[in-house]
């Protein structure tokens, strides 16, 4: 679920008892956690219509604009005002299906150009029918204020993420203490405010401001949670909602990013037997062991002398981690390893560079997309503010996990110093909604197999439809035909595929892997489009 995302900065000023002191170390008390409020309808029917402007781009050219103002506390819904960035592709057809919201997950991600994706893949005779809605959640890209708690967090070189020393542990704690700090100080009075339930808030009031009685939502990776909280807080203002790779309600967020250590290990391991398999094009045997062995001699390589002194250890699964979200990327990630394992100080060093600024590398737009990942996912739910907890489980699954785990938990380590106390996640059981369409790859490493089918058992009537067999993150809409024809046939008429009574409705067969020497082309693919959307860490 971590997301490299869009946006600018914002500033913010310190509201006394608003925000909690900020721990000196990660043994510190928290303040204790408490559920969120009650929805204020107040604050709903105060948004008003957006006024639309074109802003279509060459590839959304029938893209338009707005923004409108929402409250910064849905408690206090005259106190003040933010503002939401929304992007529309219109109806074009005489029948009219209403709104459909889309989120492209994070938390932390641009919208803005989801509703141009999402209305250009569907067949014609479907998106035509609805407002397509992008919108940027609070704090992210065009939505003001947006935020950067600390502008550089990942500029290299990191410190080593697997903490064979104390100096390497401490240096990154350091690093995560340090961002938790810069965004209490810089924005004190915006945590409070960011969080999944007021992300929800935030979603009722664009339905609101669009004099909709009820919204249609599709939402990939975290927008699949966003989803289901919304429709457990208002479940009578949902027509229809399709969730495609699933996160774990259950384990938000400490331990959904454990087991997504799990997952994603396995999917590195998949990439390097497909390399194996590939031997006459990278050479790098025919042994997927042998494969991963030369992979971990070049991350211990790049650790010790950083590749042109841009790429270390930590940049190094940076750069791979994106291969575990789609295996388009494959290709591209085999001919750098391929390069370096040749040519280490040489070409290979550039390689491995040009692969890190490609996949790796994070700019403005992804401080800010991390910037409101942590903010949101350290207010949402607990985690532990002992160090040692932490140690413990990441040793202990690091284990069996070793290509991410250490990655993982510093990328998330600024959660057991945050300074806002912690919220209680909603319940997402739900016996109200109309059959909500889920979506699940069996293999996927963002979020794991098990997510979908815990979803599908707490949204009662909800239909499950797996890839089986596929890997990537986000499967709708990127080539699988399928899986399209049960996403347009719901979204044309309303029908889900029904099984026999087992766990899934239905099963589609993954696409077939790529081929090595189709990693340029690969790029002008449907699927490499929308993951370039949802972006890495999504």
């Amino acid at each position: 679920m971590k997301k490299r995302a869009a946006a600018l900065c914002g500033a913010a000023a310190a509201v006394a008892g608003m925000i909690t002191a900020l721990p000196q170390t990660a043994s510190a008390h928290a303040a204790p956690a408490r559920s969120a409020p009650s929805p204020s309808p107040a604050s709903a029917a105060s948004a008003s219509a957006p006024a639309w402007k074109k802003c279509g781009t060459t590839k959304y050219p029938t893209l338009q604009c707005a923004s409108i103002k929402v409250p910064l506390d849905h408690a206090r819904p005259r106190g003040r005002q933010i503002s939401l960035a929304l992007s529309r592709v219109p109806h074009t057809a005489k029948t009219y299906q209403g709104p459909l919201l889309v989120n492209p997950g994070g938390p932390g991600g641009s919208g803005l150009s989801m509703a141009g994706y999402v209305a250009g893949a569907l067949p014609k005779s479907v998106a035509s029918q609805y407002d397509v809605i992008g919108f940027d959640p609070r704090g992210v890209g065009r939505s003001t204020p947006a935020i950067d708690c600390r502008p550089g967090q990942f500029d290299p070189v990191r410190p080593p993420s697997v903490p064979t020393t104390q100096a390497i542990e401490q240096a990154n704690l350091d690093r995560a203490e340090a961002f938790a700090r810069a965004c209490g100080k810089k924005y004190a009075d915006l945590l409070p405010h960011l969080g999944t339930v007021s992300a929800v808030r935030d979603m009722d009031a664009i339905r609101a401001a669009l004099g909709a009685r009820t919204i249609n939502y599709f939402g990939y990776s975290y927008g699949t949670y966003l989803g289901a909280v919304y429709g457990k807080l208002y479940p009578d203002r949902v027509r229809r909602m399709v969730l495609d790779s699933i996160v774990d309600p259950t384990g938000v967020w400490y331990d959904d990013n454990l087991q997504q250590n799990y997952a994603f290990n396995a999917r590195h391991q998949a990439f390097l037997a497909w390399v194996a398999r590939h031997d006459a094009t990278y050479k790098l045997g025919t042994d997927p062991a042998k494969v991963e062995a030369k992979w971990y001699a070049m991350r211990d390589a790049v650790t010790r002398k950083p590749a042109r002194g841009k790429v270390g250890g930590g940049e190094l699964e940076d750069t791979f981690l994106p291969g575990g979200y789609y295996n388009g990327y494959w290709p591209s990630l085999a001919q750098a390893f391929a390069a370096y394992a040749k040519d280490p100080g040489g070409k290979g060093a550039d390689a491995l560079v040009d692969a890190y600024e490609n996949f790796g590398a994070v700019d403005r737009a992804g401080d800010n997309g991390y910037s409101v990942y942590m903010a949101v996912q350290c207010r949402d739910a607990w985690w532990p503010r002992d160090w040692n907890k932490w140690r413990h489980d990441n040793r202990k699954v690091s284990e069996k996990a070793p290509f991410s785990t250490w990655n993982n938990a510093w990328y998330n380590a600024p959660c057991a110093f945050w300074p806002t106390e912690r919220l209680v996640p909603p319940s997402v059981t739900n016996r109200k909604l109309p059959p909500v369409l889920l979506f699940q790859a069996t293999d996927d490493g963002a979020t794991p197999y098990e997510g979908g089918v815990t979803l599908h058992g707490k949204l009662y009537g909800s239909s499950l439809v797996v890839e089986q067999g596929g890997g990537n993150h986000g499967i709708t809409l990127s080539g699988n035909k399928c899986l399209d024809r049960h996403l347009t046939a719901y979204l044309a008429t309303g029908k889900v595929p029904r099984g026999d009574g087992g766990e899934v409705d239905a099963v589609c067969e993954k696409q077939p892997d790529p081929k090595p020497l189709k990693a340029k082309t690969d790029a002008t693919s449907r699927g490499a489009a929308l993951h370039g959307l949802l972006g890495f860490r999504g």
